[in-house]
């Protein structure tokens, strides 16, 4: 089992892990990190059949839980998740252009100033779906190849996408047009050919970024358009995050590391899995402030201190 997608409830109190087998499990955070904590604490509340396929991406709005897999995204109320016989509220399926081309959606990230949700799809597209009417308002196509990551802007109505194509692009979500193109393999100090040229994982914070797949993890400096800093890891890494004056990485290896921004190692903490899919920081509520990072693995690491893991959940 590889749990390749997680979200934390609106709460906080909460979070969802999604699988290659089409399943979501809840966990009560607040019960596992409970000072009365049992073992049957950190196992799920509830498991439930989301998909056919497998969960590629998980997110979470005021009230749902979004779900997305080969060609649909599917809605599914908080509140109800727990209880057996649990139906998702609505589902929804990105326009294919023919039905043979069902792309998978590898990742969805929530837009709060307009109330949409963005989805990086296998054909190639970004779209852009009204969450209050369900439709898709914008098809950001200039990929050549799958679409595997996002990236929203906080200050600027923006959003970065990074594909199999070696590229990640700028795209301004008002107008739906491509405003940067970086090709990232044609920089040599991040260039490895041996390794390939294809985007896996993307971060930004302010008017910076930090891309890796093919190419070696790099810190980048957008409005200049410069590697800044070249993280010393192997191929290939999966999910990366910002975090305070930190960069989190996971990928092959069972090690979370943690880096400066200088590129300096500051911790490499061992993991559960084998390889690194996913890393979830919940911010959402003080008490249950934790990262929860899965891969390769039924179990979900949960670090409430960054420099160790204090137990695991488990998915089956």
């Amino acid at each position: 089992m590889s749990v390749l997608a997680q979200s934390a409830s609106p709460c906080g109190r909460y979070l969802a892990a999604g699988n290659n087998y089409g399943e979501v499990a809840v966990f009560s955070l607040s019960a596992a990190l409970s000072a009365e904590a049992k073992e049957e604490s950190k196992k799920p509340v509830g498991v439930f059949q989301a998909h056919t396929g497998p969960v590629y991406a998980l997110a979470s709005t005021e009230r749902h839980l979004l779900s997305a897999s080969d060609g649909e995204i599917k809605a599914w109320a908080w509140a109800e998740l727990g209880k057996k016989g649990c139906r998702e509220v609505w589902t929804r399926r990105p326009p294919c252009r023919s039905s043979l081309e069902v792309p998978e959606i590898n990742s969805l990230q929530l837009n709060s100033r307009d109330n949409s949700l963005v989805l990086a799809g296998g054909d190639g597209a970004v779209r852009v779906m009204d969450l209050e009417t369900g439709t898709f308002t914008h098809e950001l196509r200039g990929h050549r190849d799958y679409v595997h990551c996002l990236a929203l802007r906080e200050q600027l109505p923006q959003c970065l996408s990074g594909g199999e194509d070696g590229t990640v692009r700028l795209w301004d979500l008002r107008s739906g047009s491509q405003v940067q193109l970086i090709e990232v393999h044609k920089y040599e100090e991040c260039s490895r050919p041996q390794n390939g040229k294809w985007i896996r994982c993307l971060a930004t914070d302010s008017d910076w970024m930090v891309c890796g797949g093919g190419p070696a993890l790099t810190l980048w400096h957008l409005r200049s358009v410069t590697p800044t800093t070249v993280f010393p890891l192997p191929p290939c890494q999966h999910h990366v995050l910002f975090h305070q004056d930190l960069v989190l990485a996971g990928g092959q290896g069972p090690g979370l590391h943690q880096f400066q921004l200088s590129g300096e190692l500051r911790a490499r903490v061992p993991c559960s899995s084998p390889a690194l899919r996913c890393l979830c920081l919940n911010h959402r509520s003080p008490e249950h402030k934790v990262l929860t990072v899965a891969g390769n693995s039924p179990k979900i690491d949960v670090f409430t201190n960054l420099g160790y893991r204090a137990f695991s959940l488990a998915f089956a």
